[in-house]
């Protein structure tokens, strides 16, 4: 049976998501919306689908059964609720949207109409992540109680300045926090759970954007472990994420989508350890230079993402990363933009 998506957006992650679908036997790419024509006549021209102007129209079309939102975050909600009263299922890219009403909204009306709703979050399908999170959920770091998360990537000021919507509070919500850092704060929660109270602060250090270019929180989980999270686009020329999990009875260093080292007390379980890392395929690298550069080239995180989504849907179970579980990065970024307002600068989540 042959899957019919709609695309929307016409920037360059659309194109991920075309690449993404194209990729996949038995999906083939129905439509695209988007407001810039030349731009979603040319992947019409390369992915196949009838090109889109007006939004309307684009969800009447048929055959069509989903569709994967690609426009500015915050215009997921007002699209993916119109797609779900036409009965289409919605994938969203991340963040799900730029607020918790808004967000609120949308799983709502997926609801109402019985529809699928998913997030995009490839980090979710790298293997050596899913490797830790295995590894944190058997008890072989022992207690957690410790993480350490950086994200200290660059963007040029063209970045910004050659768009509309990016680093605008209305459209991209923010800055660097729910742009680029939201990726690492959907893995810290994925990875260890909901966090109870942050404190932040927050500045436009660079680039001339309505909103921040870095971010530093002070997490404190629900489960007792205390973690800082620092996010920027200012740190020229951009450096891989670094995220490192200490527990009581040891330590890994995530650095990108790769474990750089896993150091654990038991000789045993670092025997299994050494042993789970080498069964790991070296294909399995993310070759994108997301830390310098917002061009997604690898597009296998994204194809697994829908796959998993294509799977749910013929099987009826929810995604991997559900409308509920998107909500979970936006609220834990609520709270730190919360945190960094007030005097105290410090927010329960």
């Amino acid at each position: 049976m042959t899957i019919h998506i709609g695309l929307i957006g016409g920037g360059n992650i659309t194109e991920t998501h075309a690449r993404a679908a194209r990729a996949i036997p038995g999906v083939e790419i129905a439509a695209i919306h988007g407001t810039n024509e030349e731009k979603i006549t040319r992947l019409s021209r390369e992915y196949g689908g009838t090109a889109y102007t007006n939004l309307d129209e684009f969800l009447k079309h048929r055959p069509m059964d989903m569709v994967i939102i690609g426009s500015p975050s915050g215009m997921h909600a007002e699209q993916g609720i119109a797609a779900a009263r036409q009965g289409l299922h919605v994938l969203t890219e991340k963040p799900i949207e730029v607020s918790v009403a808004r967000t609120d909204a949308l799983i709502a009306a997926a609801k109402q109409s019985s529809v699928q709703l998913g997030v995009i979050f490839q980090d979710r399908t790298k293997p050596h992540i899913r490797q830790l999170k295995k590894w944190i959920e058997e008890g072989l770091l022992g207690r957690i109680l410790f993480v350490d998360a950086r994200v200290k990537w660059y963007r040029p000021p063209e970045y910004y300045a050659s768009s509309r919507w990016r680093g605008t509070l209305a459209l991209d919500g923010g800055g660097a926090l729910i742009n680029q850092g939201v990726h690492t704060v959907d893995l810290l929660l994925w990875l260890l759970g909901d966090v109870a109270r942050v404190q932040a602060r927050t500045a436009t250090l660079l680039h001339k954007i309505e909103a921040e270019d870095t971010a530093v929180a002070t997490l404190e989980f629900a489960s007792g472990a205390l973690g800082v999270f620092h996010a920027t686009t200012a740190a020229y020329p951009g450096y891989p994420r670094r995220v490192e999990v200490s527990g009581t009875s040891g330590t890994v260093i995530l650095e990108h989508d790769r474990i750089l080292a896993a150091d654990l007390r038991s000789s045993t379980e670092a025997s299994r350890v050494a042993s789970d890392l080498a069964a790991l395929s070296e294909s399995a690298k993310d070759e994108n230079k997301s830390a310098s550069s917002a061009a997604v080239s690898d597009f296998r995180g994204h194809q697994a993402a829908l796959e998993d989504f294509l799977a749910a849907i013929t099987h009826k179970r929810a995604p991997a990363c559900d409308g509920t579980e998107g909500r979970r990065s936006v609220a834990l970024i609520e709270a730190i933009y919360r945190a960094a307002k007030t005097p105290d600068r410090v927010a329960t989540v």
